[in-house]
């Protein structure tokens, strides 16, 4: 059997997809962005709930403000990166379900009314939506440079004073620069994945 989406769809969003190191200087738009998040709002999570929140790194002073939370290696490259998206959960994002699950309104009280059960789920699904985003990233024809090395408590504090949101990982994005990408690593098998009971 094979796949509906046609082979150069799967190199550049799946195959071709690396983690980029290094940028040129062509800004990326907020009409690219919204582009990006217009196509990949529909992709499914549990619920249709919809916990991402993204702040975009623009200005010299909010990049400042990150760069000292991220790990030394990735200090040099989101500080180059002609723009950086902060991902993040709202962990209140059950307020918003009545309005996105209207056939089943009641799920915000009758599965989300304990804190613990938000975060879980919207760690889950927000986890979900930020691969959807780098897929989106790609789709626009950018290239995406997801990282999870940063003082998460550090981000929370600078960016989210409410106590409400969660960081999950911070994504340089940009046109690729010069030896953007590392050789691609090896992936595991069919065989060493799945299993069959």
């Amino acid at each position: 059997m094979t796949l509906v989406l046609d082979s150069a769809a799967q190199d550049l969003l799946f195959r071709e997809a690396r983690t980029a190191n290094t940028f040129t200087d062509e800004p990326v738009t907020d009409e690219q962005v919204q582009a990006i998040y217009d196509l990949v709002k529909y992709a499914p999570t549990a619920f249709n709930q919809q916990p991402l929140r993204v702040v975009l790194v623009r200005t010299a002073e909010g990049r400042e403000r990150l760069v000292q939370h991220m790990a030394e290696g990735n200090r040099p490259k989101t500080s180059a990166a002609p723009l950086v998206a902060i991902l993040a959960t709202d962990n209140e994002f059950h307020e918003e379900l009545p309005s996105q699950l209207p056939h089943f309104p009641q799920a915000k009280d009758l599965f989300f009314s304990e804190r613990p059960v938000r975060e879980q789920s919207a760690a889950l699904n927000g986890a979900l939506q930020v691969g959807y985003f780098i897929i989106g990233i790609r789709a626009a024809g950018l290239a995406a440079g997801p990282m999870t090395g940063f003082d998460a408590e550090g981000i929370n504090k600078e960016f989210f004073a409410d106590g409400e949101h969660s960081v999950l990982a911070v994504v340089n994005i940009g046109r690729p620069g010069e030896d953007a990408w590392f050789p691609r690593s090896p992936r595991l098998s069919y065989d060493e994945v799945v299993t069959t009971v």
